[in-house]
């Protein structure tokens, strides 16, 4: 998708529910919201989403660090192993060295 759903949660300054609140389509020209249902507030336009395109590509960046973050830090049972095995501050040593390896930007 063009960042549109990302556009959209820094407009909104929250992800709506993207089946009822927000419908986006796609036809091929691009993305665009076919249904806009949130309560009190306007639908955005054009403008005003393009106005949000840096922190919409902030989101999308983090949301790419953070998967990263979760692929390494494996399993919540390879995680208990690991703790068990090595210890609590050895585990927090790892998180460190992983959230550094992916670092998520400021907003």
């Amino acid at each position: 998708m063009s960042n549109l759903d990302n556009k959209i949660i820094a407009y909104l300054g929250s992800k709506p529910n993207f089946n009822k609140e927000v419908i986006l389509q796609d036809d091929g020209e691009g993305a665009y919201i076919k249904e806009w249902n949130v309560d009190g507030v306007a639908k955005p336009t054009d403008a005003q989403l393009d106005a949000l395109s840096s922190q919409a590509t902030t989101l999308e960046n983090n949301a790419i660090a953070v998967a990263n973050r979760q692929k390494e830090y494996g399993s919540l049972a390879e995680q208990l192993e690991y703790i068990t095995e090595n210890g609590l501050d050895a585990w927090q040593t790892k998180v460190q060295e992983i959230k550094l390896k992916y670092p998520k930007e400021s907003e």
